[in-house]
């Protein structure tokens, strides 16, 4: 995936999210531009930097949402953290550094599903194999010291056949075997905030002491085969390459979204508190803009990881940040308010849009609903009209108006036959007619 070009990223984004071409275009380039950056020699590479993002908008318009499609696009690992959450060194609250440490997990997770997914063939096989061990014992138990005492060789492989082809036709599925799980998570450690890299250090410390103790267990076939998959592929994938590929895959296309930004800006700077916001922007500072982490999967450097910022900024603005972070962010995007026109598209166009996903809902209960033109241009007026006279809360105003829309239908479709629902216009206003009427009611219900 990392071979599209911009207007086929910006294509693959707009199946998703609706309108704010300029935000899509821009993350497109940036997108492109590690691709780019590959194929260059290493010694010019390295002195290339990604030009992180700053996204400047409402709440509800798609700043979060088109970081994240980005992310699943490239494959690469993606993290986003409210900025809010953390605190300058020397108070109570997370240390920033943290947020490399979370998107190495996520890069390590990322990379062992891969992983799994290719040895997953392979894995099944031989769980089947050790399945049917437990089922029809072949051999020694060597484990034990027990002998194997059964039937001669030639009449095992024929049962053993047998009982292959009836654990395939799932005749075998409630047969309990015995199987060698974990018994548990071993020795914990408590967290403690700002101090995330002790933590880590004493985990790994007190898992060499104490390593995970196995149990057996009685389970259902079914639900052992699963379970010797998973040891399978734990057996086959090298732990140590699944580190090392995503040390490299987050160091060099990792993502991360740091929301709320404007809510560590000192707009009006009194008080302690906003000493403490501009602490945080200065701790900020050399992750952004490149520097070395302890990670317990070694030493990880964030100076190619790409940072997507993003805010209201309605009680501040970007120039309130300190002007050394302001200069991390080069690239800047406002993104627009939505309007009617976005809200209809938003309930027709997208892959995932609402209404598809309450009529799939709604279809395991045998209820088919359709939905009239008119009545999704009214949902969007009306999502328009509240945003105006309420707080703008952009697309999200659309979960709440539906779900009053269909609230009804959902509770009584079980009791329903097999029908078609249309959604009209008249349906939509008799829905929404007591938050029409009554402006103070539609502040608390929408």
């Amino acid at each position: 995936m990392n071979t599209l070009t911009p207007r086929e990223i910006v294509s693959e984004l707009d199946k998703y999210i609706v309108g704010q071409n300029q935000a899509k275009r821009m993350v497109a380039i940036a997108l492109r531009n590690r691709w780019r950056r590959r194929q260059l020699d290493p010694e010019l590479a390295e002195e290339i930097a990604p030009k992180n993002i700053l996204m400047i908008g409402p709440t509800g318009v798609g700043k979060t949402e088109i970081a994240r499609r980005l992310a699943k696009l490239a494959g690469s690992p993606f993290i986003k953290v409210e900025a809010t959450k953390f605190t300058e060194v020397g108070y109570v609250g997370r240390d920033v550094e943290s947020i490399i440490r979370d998107l190495m997990e996520i890069g390590v997770n990322l990379v062992r599903q891969e992983e799994e997914a290719s040895v997953r063939i392979k894995a099944e096989v031989s769980a089947e194999e050790r399945l049917l061990d437990l089922l029809l014992p072949t051999k020694p138990l060597e484990s034990v010291g027990v002998d194997y005492i059964g039937p001669e060789s030639q009449a095992a492989d024929s049962t053993r056949e047998k009982l292959r082809q009836l654990w395939r036709a799932g005749k075998l599925d409630d047969r309990l075997v015995e199987v060698e799980v974990s018994a548990g998570g071993g020795v914990q450690v408590m967290g403690v905030p700002g101090m995330e890299g002790m933590e880590m250090q004493m985990q790994d410390m007190f898992s060499k002491v104490f390593p995970k103790k196995k149990k057996t267990k009685k389970v259902a076939v079914r639900n052992a085969y699963d379970i010797l998959i998973q040891s399978e592929c734990e057996r086959l994938i090298d732990m140590d390459k699944v580190h090392e590929t995503a040390r490299e895959r987050v160091q060099e296309s990792g993502i991360v979204f740091l929301d709320e930004i404007d809510k560590i800006c000192g707009a009006n700077s009194s008080g302690k508190a906003d000493v403490s916001r501009e602490g945080v922007q200065r701790d900020l500072l050399p992750i952004v803009e490149g520097s070395t982490v302890n990670t317990k999967y070694g030493m990880v450097r964030s100076d190619h990881i790409l940072f997507i910022a993003a805010g209201a900024f309605h009680m501040s603005k970007p120039s309130d940040l300190v002007p050394e972070l302001q200069g991390r962010f080069p690239l800047r995007v406002e993104l627009s308010a939505l309007t009617k026109e976005d809200f209809y598209r938003i309930l027709t166009k997208p892959k995932n849009a609402l209404t598809l996903q309450y009529k799939a809902l709604l279809g395991t209960e045998k209820v088919d609903i359709a939905y009239t033109d008119e009545a999704l241009l009214e949902i969007a007026r009306f999502a328009q009209k509240i945003n105006e006279e309420t707080e703008n809360i952009g697309a999200r105003r659309l979960y709440t108006i539906m779900e009053k829309i269909v609230s009804d239908l959902s509770f009584d479709a079980p009791d329903m036959e097999q029908t078609t629902v249309t959604i009209d216009r008249d349906y939509v206003a008799a829905a929404l007619q007591d938050v029409q009427e009554d402006r103070d009611l539609s502040r608390y219900i929408l």
